[in-house]
């Protein structure tokens, strides 16, 4: 027969029982607390559901609960920074519902010695395995860009260089670092940059204990600041330090690990660029004109090609010797068909505007003082003595690219990354007018604009590498050569 105390003792033994069980449970159930922005996924319907509403999924498949709970504790973190861009989601394979989804997928996380697997899928298919780094800034910035190129720094060539992400850290490192700094400042999209990131990373490392080789992605408006204060207009920009204090720039874009090395062992500002040689008027055979002497000279020569230059245009130094090489000719001749005659037209500013020139070199025929004709395809020596014996209209101008209706979006500095950001794909053709090469690609980029006309998520640019501030967005493009094609995806390059 039971007794009372034996009945207690049977109570509290099962009381107990229950206590630990729930302490259990409880402890279990805090273990693999998950953050109301991971969706847990169990069956296949709620699967397919979420492919099919979400664009941007990065899923987390765990062997068990508990084998995930680093992971998890991690992606909280993702899913907040991410939050409307992409979206995290958890399979549990160890438990029954879990087991049929993931054997139905495919997946077995147990395979994998840390017991996880993360799979991405984009606009509702399976889209890669994520295979980089399992960090904050890494998994952030693939969910952002998930076809965009991993970060510098997981890059394992990249080891010896310090990466730096913050203002602060960075006013930190000038702070405290000793040793001397070569900081560079880049943008992820920069050609230029990706050009020099292996050649900087080799420098880092045989510099690695003596000098300090730096990287900042300053790209993102949060260091605007920072741009302004050291002067970055452009990308990449070096900057060279001492005990924090900013002394030089580094401007060779063309060198080599050696050469980035021995700069440091004995720095010394960028030398200044060799002035503008002059074109010599007194060993020339071309009539060098001025704003005083303009006109008279016109009224004494009924017949006179003018060419309009500037010292620093190189189109202009590539067409002198040829014409120089014709006045020679032309001169022997007392009785030639006409002189040839130059200005420059940075110094003699007012003949430039009178006769509105907006390009160099401009070569003009004058009859009589009269401005006849404007002459593009004057530039040999050959030509411009033929044309001379003989003065016809020039072939009337073929239109302009950007002036013939199409549907490639032409663009420029002031508007390329506006218009970029809101296209998913853009090809950007960068070009110069005279490129034979680049007159010969148009039509077809026309043509392929053309067919993607109606698609809304689908841009063809072009970019006119000769134009003013053009010039220094095809550099920071790594505009090498024309044409060049760049793929960009949201604005951000790609390949």
């Amino acid at each position: 027969m039971c007794t009372w105390k034996h009945r207690r003792s049977g109570m509290s033994g099962l009381k107990m029982y229950i206590f630990l069980l729930l302490v259990g449970s409880a402890s279990v159930l805090q273990a693999v607390k998950v953050s109301p922005l991971i969706e847990t996924v169990s069956d296949h319907k709620d699967f397919k559901k979420l492919l099919r509403t979400r664009t941007n999924v990065l899923i987390l498949y765990t062997k068990s609960d508990m084998s995930g709970e680093g992971h998890l504790k991690l992606l909280s973190e993702v899913a907040q920074a991410v939050k409307g861009q992409g979206t995290i989601a958890w399979i549990n394979c160890g438990d029954s519902e879990g087991r049929k989804l993931c054997k139905k997928m495919k997946v077995d996380p147990s395979s994998k010695s840390s017991g996880v697997e993360m799979l991405h899928y984009k606009d509702g298919t399976f889209h890669t395995e994520y295979s980089r780094p399992a960090t904050l800034k890494s998994m952030v910035a693939f969910l952002k860009d998930p076809t965009g190129a991993p970060l510098w720094e997981e890059n394992p060539d990249a080891k010896d260089v310090l990466h730096v992400s913050s203002e602060k850290d960075f006013r930190k490192l000038l702070k405290k670092e000793e040793r001397p700094i070569l900081m560079m400042f880049y943008a992820p999209w920069c050609g230029v940059c990706k050009r020099m990131q292996p050649i900087f990373q080799q420098a880092a490392t045989e510099a690695k204990g003596k000098y300090v080789l730096a990287g900042m992605n300053v790209h993102p408006a949060e260091f605007d600041g920072l741009k302004q204060e050291f002067d970055i207009k452009g990308y990449p920009t070096f900057c060279y330090f001492e005990k924090g204090k900013f002394l030089y720039n580094y401007e060779n874009y063309g060198a080599t690990a050696k050469d980035i090395v021995d700069w440091m062992k004995s720095p010394l500002p960028p030398q200044p660029k060799a002035p503008e040689v002059p074109w010599s008027e007194t060993d020339s055979a071309v009539h060098h004109l001025t704003e005083d002497t303009f006109d008279s000279f016109l009224e004494e020569h009924p017949s006179t090609l003018v060419m309009f230059y500037a010292p620093w245009c190189g189109h202009c130094k590539k067409m002198k010797p040829e014409y120089e090489d014709a006045a020679e000719v032309l001169n022997r001749n007392h009785d030639g068909p006409g002189a040839l005659a130059a200005i420059d037209t940075t110094v003699h500013k007012n003949v430039g505007e009178r006769y509105k020139i907006s390009g160099f070199p401009t070569v003009k025929y004058f009859e009589n003082g009269e401005d006849r004709y404007t002459l593009p395809h004057l530039r040999t020596k050959d030509k411009i003595i033929e044309w001379l014996h003989n003065p016809q209209a020039p072939p009337p101008p073929e239109p302009s690219w950007e002036d013939t209706a199409s549907s490639v979006n032409h663009l420029g500095a002031e508007d390329f990354r506006e218009v970029l950001k809101k296209k998913k794909h853009t090809l950007v053709m960068f070009y110069a007018p005279w490129c034979p090469h680049c007159k010969n690609a148009v039509p077809h980029f026309t043509a392929a604009a053309e067919g993607f006309k109606e698609d809304r998520k689908i841009a063809y640019a072009a970019v006119d590498c000769t134009k003013g501030q053009n010039q220094e967005l095809c550099r920071q493009e790594g505009v090498e050569g024309y044409p060049t094609f760049n793929y960009y995806n949201y604005g951000k390059f790609s390949e």
